[in-house]
């Protein structure tokens, strides 16, 4: 008994967060990516551990604690910013100077500029106390999403529940399917003369593109909102860091925000190193996803904990010539063999009919605005009924589809590029596994079952 005791020792938690609790009073967490921000733990190559999660956090004031204290599941890892509720008013008044919340950095000892960090990342789980994530379309005007400016967006949410490997929404009926839980943001810290390369070039986009475009093109250093939970930093560094620091909304160089939903349980990844320690961060973690993440907050977004074991390969950016990271996909995917599939080409046939040249972004929207169309054809959305002519006359109903966009945001679909050499059309498909479904979705000769569905969460005011 008393050798089983010993050996039979946990993995340690290097990170740990109360996902109820605001990101700014907890320690471990920082989100700016800048060299200066000390790492918060050290480990040995080959040592496992864990590293606890909030995702997008932001300070409370005094009524959302007395929420929070006597509705639990009102807030979830982002600290009272998104609850488990039926509205969007949350969605549409985010910060997003704010988001997002990291835990790290974790340094790994021998790691020098010029090495290969390997990462596996061995487990990624839900936390017990909190079994639900939400998918958000956010607001034209406060991020936006890929149809941003085509559907003029409004807030909607849809939040989901976790049974085991499954998740399913009260907002979005009708489909259940299994998740692939994975970091959505997960990265090297970036030397000073990387980070001043991002800043040069997405302020220099901006300028080229306008600096009040709607939703904005880039997300330029910003001071307001900036956190670095670690003590003993000295004033000017933390101001610097603020000052500085590069937002953690885009993927880079060094890894970042890039929402690669088969980075799961088994999967190992290379990152390139920058500076001393290397400096892993990770946070956003995904219950699910689609590829593409569509709607911007597109994943089911969760708190929980990730766990790593790392190694160091000497010299590795020069001899995998890592101008960014390579990965390796987890082996442990869901199995839905079957799926529909929508085309999509580089012409706007769902808006203007223009012509592009060789645009993948395009033809995936098409691809996506297939889906959707389709996807409208079964019921989802339903628009919600109207109790007066007031209530009525605040809604903009020329099409509903929100349950479809966060539908195709959230569950495993997939995306694929046909063909980019057939000019002028690029080709892209996406997949959306017909099993997820109550009902059988395929084309049938009397044509498709409608069913109401109702609505996901939308504003209080009754704007979609």
């Amino acid at each position: 008994m008393a050798n089983t005791v010993e050996n039979s020792k946990p993995f340690p938690t290097l990170v740990s967060v109360d996902p109820f609790l605001p990101a700014n009073e907890q320690k471990g967490l920082h989100n700016r990516w800048h060299p200066d921000i000390p790492p918060f733990a050290t480990v040995k190559p080959g040592e496992v551990f864990k590293v606890q999660c909030v995702g997008k956090a932001l300070p409370l004031d005094d009524h959302d604690r007395e929420s929070i204290t006597q509705h639990p599941t009102f807030a979830d890892w982002t600290g009272g910013q998104i609850g488990n509720n039926d509205n969007s008013d949350d969605v549409r008044d985010v910060d997003l100077t704010r988001v997002h919340n990291l835990s790290g950095p974790v340094a790994v000892e021998g790691a020098q500029p010029g090495d290969c960090l390997v990462v596996d990342i061995l487990d990624v789980q839900p936390f017990e106390k909190m079994p639900w994530g939400f998918t958000g379309i956010f607001e034209l005007e406060n991020g936006g999403g890929l149809f941003a400016k085509e559907f003029q967006s409004r807030a909607a949410k849809a939040i989901w529940d976790f049974e085991g490997i499954y998740a399913s929404s009260r907002h979005v009926p009708g489909v259940r399917f299994a998740g692939i839980p994975h970091p959505g943001l997960i990265g090297t810290a970036p030397s000073q003369e990387l980070l001043n390369t991002w800043n040069k070039r997405e302020t220099g986009l901006i300028a080229e593109l306008g600096a009040n475009s709607v939703p904005p093109v880039a997300f330029p250093p910003e001071p307001k909102g900036a956190y670095v939970g670690q003590d003993g930093i000295p004033d000017e560094v933390r101001e610097r860091i603020h000052r500085e620091g590069a937002r953690t909304i885009p993927g880079r160089e060094h890894g970042g925000n890039c929402d690669i939903k088969n980075l799961s349980r088994g999967s190992r990844c290379y990152f390139p190193v920058f500076v001393v320690g290397a400096n892993l961060s990770v946070g956003d973690l995904h219950f699910s996803q689609g590829d593409g993440e569509m709607s911007f907050c597109g994943a089911i977004e969760m708190a929980g904990v990730i766990t790593f074991k790392t190694s160091i390969i000497k010299g590795g950016v020069e001899k995998f010539a890592l101008k960014q990271p390579i990965f390796v996909p987890s082996p442990i995917d869901p199995v839905y063999s079957q799926k529909l599939v929508f085309e999509g080409i580089g012409v706007d046939l769902h808006g203007d009919g223009k012509q592009y040249n060789m645009d993948a972004t395009v033809a995936y929207k098409q691809a996506a605005l297939n889906a959707i169309a389709y996807l409208q054809k079964l019921g989802y959305s339903t628009s919600p009924p109207a109790t007066d002519l007031d209530f009525f006359n605040n809604f903009r109903l020329p099409t509903a589809r929100e349950q479809a966009y966060l539908l195709l945001s959230a569950a495993p679909i997939e995306s694929h590029v046909g063909a980019v050499v057939d000019s002028p059309n690029a080709c892209v498909t996406i997949g959306i596994p017909t099993g997820i479904f109550d009902q059988d979705i395929l084309p049938k000769p009397e044509g498709l079952e409608k069913r109401d569905y109702g609505q996901c969460a939308i504003r209080s005011d009754g704007v979609v």
